[in-house]
């Protein structure tokens, strides 16, 4: 049984900084449509129940500590709990970044869709991409893997150990060109299919002057790139959610 003392206090505040502090910014728990007060009570609900399970590596540590101490934990443990959940929200950064690049791709780039993440609007095929994939992340159970995760960097960064900036940036360098290089490797088909198409186009356009190529060859486009989005669609989802899960497994 966990005594009711003021470091267990602390040490429960201190568990919900780096909590918060993750589900702040993490995929999912962030979205716009959530409103604040509830990832707030999300964010102190997770807290409570996997504090049980940290309090012990505080002990010790918190007795007769100092105000300035303190200030410094509270903004380390946020810290790294930012951090945590930016390297997940990478992963949606670049989906969204080549998602876009495939609706302007295949010709739907000015049909803007409903945010899913934040405030800014979408081409329509980019907000169902990333509805989906925060979609699986939930049917994955993915989030309980996050909780995984995050009672594990308690083995990995102490309390009251945040990250090192150079530590830091590396991590998020590193994590910056996997998830780039991923969502270029989902988004290449539908790169290609543009560049050939266009230069299919500008030739015949060429070749016809007094031809609307262009506007007769834009319904065949949005075709084609449907087609492709049709039977493509659910391969690079997995691919996504797969390498999603992997980073999660790791820690």
């Amino acid at each position: 049984m966990i005594p009711v003392t003021q470091e267990t206090f602390l040490a429960v505040f201190l568990i919900f900084c780096r909590v918060g502090g993750c589900l702040l910014i993490v995929p999912g728990f962030s979205s716009a449509r959530i409103p604040p007060q509830v990832r707030l009570f999300m964010a102190l609900a997770v807290s409570l129940s996997i504090s049980p399970l940290l309090i012990s590596k505080f002990q010790g540590d918190l007795k007769g500590i100092a105000p300035g101490t303190t200030l410094f934990w509270i903004f380390s443990e946020s810290v790294t709990g930012l951090l945590i959940g930016l390297l997940g929200r990478i992963f949606f950064m670049a989906l969204q970044t080549l998602s876009t690049a495939i609706a302007m791709g295949i010709g739907f780039g000015s049909l803007a869709g409903a945010p899913m993440d934040d405030g800014e609007s979408l081409p329509a095929i980019g907000s169902l991409i990333m509805m989906v994939a925060t979609a699986l992340v939930f049917m994955a159970d993915l989030h309980w893997e996050l909780f995984r995760g995050l009672i594990a960097s308690y083995s990995r960064l102490p309390p009251g150990e945040s990250f090192g900036t150079q530590l830091a940036l590396v991590q998020i360098t590193d994590q910056i060109t996997a998830t780039f290089l991923l969502a270029l490797r989902i988004s290449s088909p539908f790169i290609v299919y543009s560049v050939i198409v266009n230069l299919a186009v500008g030739l015949a356009n060429k070749l016809t002057p007094t031809i609307p190529v262009y506007f007769l060859a834009t319904p065949f486009v949005l075709l084609g790139g449907m087609l492709m989005l049709y039977f493509l669609f659910k391969e690079f989802m997995l691919l996504f959610i797969a390498d999603f899960a992997a980073w999660l497994s790791r820690g």
